[in-house]
């Protein structure tokens, strides 16, 4: 399969330091965002140790081989990333969240820890393929929380899965096939809390990737950009 595809990652106008990390692959059709954790020191290094270890995986025609080869590699970062926080005299976390899509021989897989999401576009229809794991969601799952109120619930940032967030690491992973003109987004948070599925859809459709970037990353902007902002979008030729 052929792709068109583009990848951008912005400050934002609040935060001093961009803790975000994008990696686009299309030679062997593979995409990543990692979202280094706000709050906690060094979220860079963490979403920079996930984007090297994935750039550095080897090229591949299976989807299934290249997912698993990613799934490895997670791991390790994640013990890296334990030790790195381990060997400092305060106790901390580094840590990062992460959402990747594969696409191989008419398949596509998600997987992801944390609240990075996935999106396929396909016609006019946009998808969420990816859950969110986070404290919100449990929260809007159990009843809890309208949906509607999630994103501006006062614990909206709170993760409850992240490379180098505990020895565990659990990565979840959603598959299925991948037609000619689907349209694969993956973003952080800084996107998804600020711009709703449809307006992406608009900018998504009626541009080529790296035009429907730009617009989705101004109109976050025009919104204050609280946050770091990073997406990579997928067309299948």
């Amino acid at each position: 399969m052929e792709f068109i595809s583009a990848s951008q990652s912005h400050v934002g106008l609040r935060r001093k330091l961009n803790e975000d990390r994008v990696l686009e692959r299309p030679e062997c059709g593979l995409w990543a965002v990692a979202d280094g954790m706000g709050g906690h020191d060094a979220g860079e290094v963490a979403s920079a140790a996930i984007v090297d270890a994935l750039a550095a995986l080897p090229t591949t025609t299976n989807a299934n081989d290249l997912v698993a080869a990613a799934e490895r590699a997670l791991v390790e970062v994640n013990g890296l990333l334990l030790t790195l926080a381990k060997a400092d005299k305060r106790p901390k976390i580094i840590g990062s969240t992460v959402v990747g899509l594969v696409i191989a021989a008419n398949e596509y897989c998600c997987f992801w820890a944390g609240d990075s999401r996935a999106f396929r576009v396909r016609g006019a229809e946009i998808q969420q393929l990816t859950r969110d794991h986070s404290l919100v969601q449990d929260l809007v799952e159990a009843g809890l929380v309208a949906r509607e109120d999630a994103e501006s619930h006062p614990d909206a940032n709170v993760v409850t899965r992240a490379v180098g967030g505990a020895t565990e690491l659990s990565i979840d992973c959603v598959s299925g096939e991948a037609r000619h003109g689907d349209i694969f987004l993956l973003a952080s948070d800084g996107l998804t809390r600020v711009v709703d599925p449809d307006e992406m859809v608009h900018a998504i459709r009626c541009m080529n990737p790296a035009q429907a970037i730009a617009s989705l990353i101004e109109l976050v902007l025009s919104r204050g950009a609280p946050d770091n902002v990073s997406i990579a979008v997928c067309r299948v030729a």
